[in-house]
């Protein structure tokens, strides 16, 4: 029998403090080796995309993959758990809200390995559904004591800053000008669909932190060449799926800004194979498109946790042979 667990499930059970940890769990698992991360796979048609990622964690058991569409009616996400040993479906996972958590966790690891340990100003690009959960990641992570917040809707950026000045009890301030989200912040995240760059690389601060989370397409960028050019570390989630998606990164490629052999995955990081930062002055950069390890890794932790407490519909799809 599989669980069917609807995203009021997973807010039921799971919260960022538990994403964080499944999150970094992954990220240590690649970097060691024994994960293995499949790059998304998009399906186009006039009317919308079908996208598909997939990845295995065998030191935790599971294997699975996430499917989602994405039309001009919004996006709907679903993941599939299974077994590695068995291989039998586990449980299917409505996963909206689980990937607005593991996609602000990654953030959250990011910042917490590469930010320097006493950053506590935040400049956050963004006001849609997934800025939430990055400032609560790296509220986690870090003591904020500032968090300046721009998008280009003021009520958007206001009701961000009133929403999380409540919840995480911190001083969050909409910012009129992109300027005003970088001088002076240690921290800088950008978690948008913008097609051009968000900021002038020239405004960064020595010893910046950045982690631009919403360009997982080429037609996509958050960052500029100067900002890339001006980086002295640069981590992505998956180099594979970074050399077809981050459009940033091929952009200064391109222009001869970047050599990618400059460029890690933070599961290096993360399992001590490099280190993340070299002093206090250095600027570094998650330039992220998302990865199934982080989808797999949260997932396996909503359904054991399901499975614990007795919550979610079982379903039954196979019989012992394994046929429908």
């Amino acid at each position: 029998m599989a669980l069917l667990l609807t995203r009021h499930d997973v807010t039921r059970l799971v919260d960022m403090t538990a994403a964080l940890e499944a999150v970094e769990t992954a990220f240590r698992q690649q970097g060691a080796g024994s994960a293995v991360n499949e790059p998304r796979q998009r399906v186009r048609q006039p009317q919308g995309i079908l996208h598909l990622m997939g990845a295995a964690l065998p030191e935790l058991g599971y294997w699975g993959f996430k499917a989602y569409t994405t039309t001009r009616q919004g996006a709907h996400f679903l993941v599939s758990l299974y077994d590695t040993a068995s291989g039998q479906l586990l449980a299917l996972i409505e996963a909206n809200t689980l990937g607005q958590l593991r996609t602000g966790a990654a953030s959250g690891i990011a910042t917490k390995f590469c930010a320097r340990p006493d950053a506590s100003r935040l400049g956050l690009f963004g006001s849609g559904f997934q800025a939430e959960a990055q400032l609560a990641a790296i509220a986690a992570v870090r003591p904020l004591t500032e968090v300046h917040v721009y998008s280009r809707t003021p009520e958007h950026r206001e009701h961000v800053a009133q929403t999380m000045s409540s919840r995480l009890g911190l001083t969050v301030s909409p910012v009129a000008i992109p300027r005003d989200a970088v001088a002076g912040c240690d921290i800088v995240t950008t978690i948008t669909s913008s097609r051009e760059p968000l900021f002038d690389g020239r405004w960064l601060a020595p010893g910046t932190h950045i982690n631009a989370a919403g360009s997982n397409a080429l037609i996509r960028a958050e960052v500029d060449t100067t900002t890339i050019a001006r980086t002295d570390r640069i981590f992505v989630d998956d180099k594979q799926q970074a050399r077809i998606e981050s459009g940033e990164l091929l952009a200064a490629y391109e222009r001869n800004q970047l050599n990618w052999q400059r460029v890690r995955e933070l599961g290096d990081a993360v399992s001590g194979l490099v280190p993340a930062r070299g002093g206090p002055d250095e600027i570094t950069l998650f330039a992220s498109q998302g990865i199934a390890l982080w989808d797999i890794a949260l997932a396996a932790c909503v359904y054991e946790r399901a499975r614990d407490e007795g919550v979610g519909q079982e379903i039954a799809l196979f019989d012992a042979t394994g046929a429908g």
